[in-house]
């Protein structure tokens, strides 16, 4: 491996100098011939670091790992999960490299992160690589949910390796970039969890705790029972991401427990899309057989995942192992009330509905809504929209909805506050399809044209008018793939 000479990109190692049992070092393969797809220059910015020099071969180094900085330390991650509910004990980074974390402009820890760089301990069988689609969907629907406010890992980078990758056909490799928070996740505790067990020592799992505490909610640390106030944070902060997710029409599609981050961002692009046609029992990842993450189970699953994580935690809150139950499930007892104050507080928000309206009036009325949309098959996104435009008299709702829009207009709904939650691009899944196809046939002007759309989501612009409509009849029911 190269040493890189760019003096000012400094990497710390603190994850793996804080829990070293966690971090297996690691180096990236080699990439025959490396070429950047797309960049990040406004996060790379925020970053400090120099878009120009990314561009260089040692910054494209950097990019796909082959080049580090003095004193960084690419480490794979461990971690455990449940994967569609089944535990599996040893995870881990398989085709992935943590290199190190930034501080970034506002002082914070950022870590840069890899997917795609090659095969590790943890690889499980798999070749450790990625292909350029699946590469370049995390990087647009990462964007695309930055911008529309939801808290979510973020795409740096996509280099194309210059390397063939076998699935089912022979594709072209890639590597993201990503920046995130930090990697913690419910499956992290579970491993240290499955590790103090075995060993009869809690040292591991406390340091973890510890090292989360520190990284994303101080504010426990003071608290009269630091760990406590750890779960009750997590399950805030998951609250919220569930609502802000569900706000928009997006389905996840592997809310695996390794797929939750302790920091409540989003994590890992794979299988997700966003809902059309309203259905609560929408599904598009081609291996979730059972609709277990379809849309309208999404807070269910988050709720089983935290409980997973409450299970880790219980030998640090309280010595007394049913008196740590209890805390645990008072503390769990949370999550549903606060994830349906932020739904109806961003409901509200999507029709425009005062603060001075009663609280009963407004969840009937979005109960009622909700009904409507699924009876009348009608396109998510487009509806909230088109309410706006019909305040304004430039637009007329279909029919079915009459009833429903004389009590809501009664209300006197704000047209221009309805515009300013209420996304006109999201990544649409034939938009999304079809700029992969292009850029798998070296063609990336789709994929910039549909970042450029999705990162400024809520100003219309002339020229535009395809990505703010759904997708032809002909382009059929869509599944998604995690692309591994």
């Amino acid at each position: 491996m190269s040493v890189a000479s760019e003096p000012t990109v400094v990497l710390d190692n603190r994850f793996a100098r804080a829990l070293p049992e966690m971090a297996v070092a690691w180096q990236a393969e080699a990439t025959p011939a490396p070429r950047l797809l797309v960049l990040n220059e406004p996060l790379a910015a925020e970053l400090g670091l120099d878009a120009a020099w990314l561009r260089t071969p040692d910054g494209l180094g950097l990019l796909s790992g082959t080049t580090v900085p003095d004193g960084a330390t690419p480490v794979a991650q461990a971690y455990a999960g449940h994967q569609f509910g089944g535990y599996v004990p040893r995870l881990g980074d398989g085709r992935a490299l943590l290199l190190g974390e930034f501080v970034d402009a506002d002082d914070r820890p950022r870590d840069l992160h890899l997917k795609g760089s090659g095969r590790t301990p943890f690889a499980r069988g798999g070749d450790g690589l990625a292909v350029v689609g699946p590469m370049l969907r995390e990087y647009i629907v990462s964007e695309a949910m930055h911008a529309m406010g939801i808290p979510t890992t973020r795409a740096l980078a996509v280099v194309a390796t210059g390397r063939d990758v076998r699935r089912e056909t022979m594709q072209p490799g890639a590597v993201l970039a990503r920046i995130a928070g930090s990697h913690l996740r419910v499956g992290s505790f579970q491993y240290a969890s499955a590790q103090a067990q075995a060993a009869g020592d809690l040292g591991l799992l406390r340091r973890l705790a510890d090292h989360a505490i520190a990284r994303h909610h101080p504010g426990a640390a003071d608290a009269a029972n630091p760990y406590l106030a750890l779960y009750e944070a997590v399950i805030s902060v998951q609250a919220s991401l569930l609502a802000q997710w569900m706000l928009v029409g997006f389905v996840h599609g592997v809310m695996n427990t390794d797929n939750m981050t302790i920091s409540g961002e989003t994590i890992d692009y794979g299988p997700c899309a966003f809902m059309e046609t309203f259905d609560p029992a929408t599904v598009f990842s081609s291996i979730d057989h059972g609709g277990r993450y379809a849309y309208g189970n999404q807070p269910t699953v988050a709720a089983w995942n935290l409980a997973r994580f409450a299970e880790t935690l219980l030998p640090l809150l309280a010595d007394e192992g049913e008196h740590a139950v209890q805390l645990a499930t008072q503390a769990l007892h949370g999550f549903g009330p606060q994830f349906d104050a932020a739904w109806s507080a961003g409901m509200r928000a999507k029709l425009g509905v005062r603060g001075d309206v009663d609280d009963e009036v407004a969840r009937t009325l979005i109960n009622d809504l909700l009904v409507l949309l699924q009876q009348n098959r009608t396109d998510y996104t487009s509806f909230f929209r088109e309410l706006s435009r019909s305040v304004r008299g430039e637009s007329t709702i279909a029919a079915g909805f009459d009833d429903w829009l004389a009590r809501w207009r009664a209300l006197g709904p704000d047209a221009d506050a309805m515009d300013r939650v209420n996304p006109l691009y999201i990544p649409r899944n034939h938009l999304v399809e079809e700029a992969l196809d292009a850029a798998m046939n070296d063609d990336l002007e789709p994929v910039q044209r549909l970042i450029r759309a999705v990162t400024a989501p809520y100003d219309a612009r002339p020229g535009l008018e395809r990505y703010a409509a759904p997708a032809p009849p002909d382009f059929g029911a869509y599944r998604t793939f995690c692309g591994t």
